[in-house]
């Protein structure tokens, strides 16, 4: 080969390196997503009544306003509050319950209430595999598109386990957490767990005050702890099972599933016990489907308090939550859960403040103040580890542990609040702006303060975060007017937990953190394997060229030897 084609190859390949290097230098344009190709969910929930905001009398119950944007159904809250046997046939028509979920009876000791409540719970599968189609049923979404598995236990029904016959949308009784059940001390309760379930299950009373076993019930066969190992046998599928209580001192307790416990409390079958002092004429809501604000108080808690909230924070692992979408079959899916899921590798995935994350979690799990207001918390963390509680704006006061009070002299006012799993906490939350307990009015936010709390499968914003929103905050659907005209409705979309929207696109108007388009040139692995291979192809050229012209150059070297020479010798000579 001629030495300058070998030098033409050279050149051009010199070239070509130097110009794709400078192309592949040059930043790549940015590629927002298009809004329209969203799918924008309604900020507030389409299928709730704005009515049901209002402060209202039915049944002769009243029922305080919420300015959340998806309040609690008001026909339900007179229902528990009266018991399901003592209101019209129109009340119940509108709550779903079934005639005998809540009943009350017998003013036993005089004072104007009713002292027998009887209270039947279910166990209901929430996004659980179905037989008959590709999918989940019913559904409950804690996030726009996250359907973690779960179980609950739920009051009594009657129709049907979704909204209608074209829905797959769980109806509103059926949801996560299990209902808090409120009680007076002195109250004698029956709860009537009915197994509607494929798994055995009982109710541990965590808390509560309750005696071992109680001979009215089948002769205390069963127990009443809820412990198979100790207390009882194991409450199969379409059995049921009284457990019967009759409380003597208050407080915010638990009640949860021991069956199983390190897979089935964490499935969602724990709730909220609370029992309040004894008051005349205390009729209590004796369930809060849903938690958040108690629209109607006990007597005992308007004494001391503006407002009352129940506040549950749980944590899920995917793989777990994710057995019952895989598997009709019960034994696959014990055989899952109880021998082949472990609990010490597990890791938490979905965090949640009354069963729902962030952004759902403005719908209706907000604290809504005024100023110069005391607001009641009540606190359950049924994860499985640590959390700590942070409100911004405000520091509140540990009044009560596992519903047992401080000591006055030694509450605590603080602004996180660390929880053990288990564990309860009973805070005043002062909105006087004094600099210590209140910093003024605002949409401040409260969250847990590790930041895996404030992410949905590792996506932030997310998680059990929400806010002390004041009144003068909150737009005309109950949300809150958030600073500086930032929209929150990205956050209402199911592709941004899809990780599918830079987070950024829109901080300034040139999206300068928004998506890397495709960079023109060759990408850096291409270019490093075309660079070896021209580069072993012209070392291959040259070792030709070696080998090729060896004997010209055996000859020139044996030439340049002979010249070299042929001058000593003629310097010698000289």
């Amino acid at each position: 080969m001629p030495i300058r084609y070998f030098i033409a190859i050279l050149a051009f390949s010199s070239i070509f390196f130097a110009v794709n290097t400078q192309a592949s230098l040059k930043l790549p344009a940015t590629v927002k997503v298009d809004p329209a190709a969203l799918e924008f969910e309604p900020m507030c929930d389409p299928k709730i009544s704005p009515s049901w905001r209002k402060a209202q009398v039915i049944e002769g119950v009243k029922i305080e306003a919420s300015e959340q944007c998806s309040p609690d159904n008001p026909h339900l809250i007179a229902a528990v509050v009266k018991g399901t046997n003592n209101i019209s046939m129109g009340t119940l028509m509108e709550t779903g319950l079934s005639p005998d979920a809540i009943i009350k009876t017998d003013d036993i000791d005089g004072d104007g209430d009713p002292d027998r409540i009887t209270i039947k719970l279910e166990i209901i599968e929430l996004n659980g595999r179905t037989p008959d189609f590709e999918g989940v049923i019913p559904t409950f979404d804690i996030a726009p598109g996250i359907q973690p598995g779960a179980w609950v236990f739920a009051p009594k029904t009657s129709g049907m386990s979704t909204e209608n016959f074209e829905s797959l949308r769980a109806n509103s009784l059926l949801r996560l957490p299990s209902p808090v059940i409120r009680v007076e001390v002195g109250d004698i309760v029956q709860i009537v767990l009915e197994n509607t379930h494929y798994f055995p299950h009982t109710i541990h009373l965590h808390g509560v005050d309750h005696p071992f076993s109680h001979h009215e019930y089948n002769g205390g066969k069963y127990g009443n702890d809820g412990v198979p190992q100790t207390s009882e046998i194991n409450l199969m599928p379409g059995e049921r099972r009284v457990y019967e209580f009759q409380p003597r001192q208050p407080g915010t307790m638990f009640y949860h599933c021991h069956v199983q416990t390190h897979t089935h409390l964490a499935m969602g079958l724990a709730g909220m016990i609370i029992v309040e002092e004894n008051r005349p004429n205390n009729w209590l809501q004796t369930l809060n489907v849903g938690g958040g604000k108690v629209r109607h108080p006990s007597v005992a808690i308007k004494e001391q308090f503006d407002q009352e909230y129940d506040l549950q924070y749980h944590a899920m692992d995917k793989e777990l939550h994710e057995i019952i979408q895989k598997y009709n079959d019960p034994r696959l899916i014990a055989r899952d859960m109880n021998r082949r899921y472990d609990l010490t590798d597990s890791t938490e995935d979905y965090f949640t403040l009354n069963g729902l994350s962030f952004p759902y979690t403005l719908r209706e799990s907000m604290i809504i103040a005024e100023p110069n207001q005391k607001i009641k918390l009540r606190m359950l963390n049924s994860g499985g580890e640590m959390v700590a509680i942070h409100t911004h704006g405000h520091k509140a006061t540990i009044t009560h542990y596992d519903g047992v009070e401080h000591n006055p002299a030694a509450q605590i006012t603080r602004d996180v609040f660390d929880m053990a799993p288990a564990q309860r906490l009973d805070l005043t939350l002062n909105t006087t702006n004094d600099g210590l307990h209140n910093y003024g009015e605002g949409a401040w936010l409260f969250h847990d303060h590790r930041e895996k709390g404030i992410t949905t499968d590792g996506m932030s914003e997310g998680g059990s975060m929400s806010m002390i929103a004041y009144k003068s905050y909150l737009n005309e659907l109950g949300l809150p007017k958030v600073a500086h005209g930032i929209d929150l409705s990205v956050f209402f979309t199911k592709e941004y937990y899809q990780r599918r929207i830079p987070i950024w696109q829109d901080l300034d108007q040139t999206s300068s953190l928004g998506a890397a388009g495709v960079r023109s040139g060759m990408d850096p692995e291409t270019r490093t394997t075309m660079l070896n291979l021209v580069s072993g192809f012209l070392v291959g050229i040259l070792i030709y060229l070696i080998i090729a012209r060896r004997q010209q150059a055996k000859a020139a070297m044996t030439s340049a030897i002979s010249r070299l020479k042929g001058l000593k010798g003629s310097k010698a000579n000289d």
